[in-house]
């Protein structure tokens, strides 16, 4: 009877031993929590399980790339819809089109050499109630547009054309014309807005030139951006504010295997501006971020909180090659904005960008609205770990009474700058350091451009 005993006490240290060894092994977000199993199932859209196929040119729709047919693409959605859903297939050839919107039950499928072009005559797009900025206004619909869906999906080897260009010379025109121009002013359209949405997947398509935001999620939960190209150029003309990936007000998100290189920031967290943004029901905050196995080309930060963000929590960008972005990481601190990043990790990534880390205040716009300041800005829990990067300066940390920086931890850098800075990391409040390597060099093989226009809108 020992015996037994014995045995299943060391049988039950043993479970217990297996047990925990599981759970260590485990993929974990920053605060300690395990990555669900919706992070790691990542299959190609099957469009075969999605409903009828409506092929464009089957449907109404010309194979003509000079006249625009919004009516008719629409047409075909609803046509979908009202028949229990389907997918709506875009054969190769150019179609252009201003603003479409999908409803519950249709997808959209881009067949390799197939491409939705954007209109550049604003005049064709409506004026709807939308989210911009941190804020929701009457502003311009983006060419794809879903609200409400459940299980939305835009897939193929096509190509989504913003067609940005005119959008691009007249806001800077008007730039030169009023210094103080902003995207309220010159207004202009975005490629894919998805908003109050859940099991969405954006897969395996070109999305190209917008005259603004590249893609916008808002409020919508469970979404999966997969092997996507997300393009808009910083010459001749510089494409302003075309940000790869805004995720406002989101929740269980996902980007996995991207390329991303525009005249903005490749992905930024957003969810409202304003002294009492943290009350407003139309905000809200962004948690469990994953950003993963990506590779980055020019842009203004890889990766942004802000600068109309709230509340940042369990946000991961790992195993990422980046080459000639202005930042890696930047957390913009709004003095007008209550703002919380926490529990960020940013681990296993090489490359070169401009500047490693960039914290400072951010005042475009800045507007209490008659209210008292809000509560400092924080951001805390914050690791960087295994990087391997050169840069022309690695921390560029301002220290302000308006925002605290506090419980950081750097492991394992092999940095090589110009401009070490090292001195800017007293600025954070109890910043842990192991394997640490910064070594400050005459120069770089990497050169940047002097005229980047990435700081413009912080003053």
């Amino acid at each position: 009877m020992k015996r037994q005993n014995k045995s299943n006490i060391l049988l039950s240290l043993f479970a217990l031993f297996i047990f925990s060894s599981t759970i260590k092994s485990q993929d974990k977000f920053p605060d300690g929590t395990v990555i669900p199993k919706w992070f790691k199932e990542n299959k190609p859209t099957d469009i075969n399980k999605l409903g009828k196929k409506y092929i464009l040119t089957e449907n109404g729709v010309k194979n003509d790339s000079t006249v625009l047919q919004t009516k008719q693409l629409q047409a075909v959605i609803d046509l979908a819809a009202k028949n229990g859903g389907g997918v709506i297939i875009v054969p190769k050839g150019t179609f252009l089109i201003s603003s479409v919107f999908f409803k519950q039950g249709t997808h959209l499928y881009l067949e390799n050499g197939a491409k939705l072009k954007g209109s550049d005559d604003i005049n064709d797009f409506p004026v709807v109630t939308t989210r911009m900025e941190g804020q929701t206004v009457k502003y311009f619909p983006a060419l794809i547009n879903a609200d409400g869906l459940d299980g939305f999906t835009i897939s193929g080897k096509g190509t989504l054309d913003g067609n940005g260009l005119r959008f691009w010379k007249s806001f800077w025109k008007r730039r030169e014309w009023n210094p103080k121009c902003t995207n309220m002013d010159e207004m202009r359209p975005r490629i894919i807005y998805v908003s109050n949405s859940k099991n969405v997947q954006v897969e395996g398509i070109t999305i190209k030139n917008s005259p603004f935001w590249s893609t916008h999620y808002y409020k919508s939960d469970f979404v999966k951006l997969l092997n996507l190209t997300i393009l808009a150029p910083k010459e001749p003309v510089k494409a302003p504010s075309t940000d790869a990936v805004d995720i406002d007000a989101c929740s269980n998100f996902l980007i996995k295997n991207c390329y991303m290189s525009v005249n903005d920031d490749a992905i930024a967290l957003k969810g409202g501006k304003g002294p009492k943004s943290d009350k407003d029901p139309n905000n809200g905050e962004n948690r469990n971020i994953l950003i993963e196995d990506n590779s980055f080309g020019f842009c203004h930060s890889v990766l942004t909180c802000g600068s109309e963000s709230i509340h940042n929590y369990n946000v991961i960008l790992r195993n990422s090659k980046v080459n000639d972005a202005s930042r890696l990481l930047h957390l913009k601190m709004r003095p007008d904005t209550p703002q919380h990043y926490e529990y960020l990790t940013v681990d296993n990534i090489s490359g070169n960008v401009k500047t490693f880390i960039y914290v400072k205040g951010w005042n475009q716009f800045f507007d209490l609205k008659g209210e008292e300041r809000p509560r400092k800005g924080l951001a805390n829990n914050i690791t960087i770990k295994n990087i391997d990067i050169s840069c022309e300066t690695a921390f560029s940390v301002e220290k302000s009474d308006l925002f605290d920086l506090k419980d950081f931890t750097f492991e394992n850098f092999k940095i090589k700058a110009l401009k070490p800075e090292m001195q800017n990391l007293n600025h954070i409040q109890n910043l842990k350091q192991k394997n640490i390597n910064v070594t400050q060099v005459a120069s770089l093989t990497q050169s940047y451009d002097k005229k980047d226009d990435s700081d413009i809108s912080a003053k």
